[in-house]
């Protein structure tokens, strides 16, 4: 189950990283429970879904939130 700050991540994810919502679900399909969906950022990375920068990106988003 998400919580709000996950979904909010998905968003940032989607709207300011322009990571398509496909490729997320792609790997959430991969990911086998809740605490996983903390790493989202680390797998989308593994997989080169994102950049070094979009990476730092994400982190910078949930230090903040």
């Amino acid at each position: 189950m998400q919580t709000s700050t996950q979904t909010e991540f998905i968003s940032f994810l989607q709207e300011e990283l322009a990571i398509p919502l496909t490729e997320i679900d792609w790997v959430l399909r991969r990911l086998d429970s809740d605490q996983d969906l903390n790493q989202l950022h680390m797998v989308l990375w593994q997989y080169g879904l994102l950049t070094l920068p979009q990476l730092n990106q994400a982190l910078d988003w949930l230090e903040a939130s």
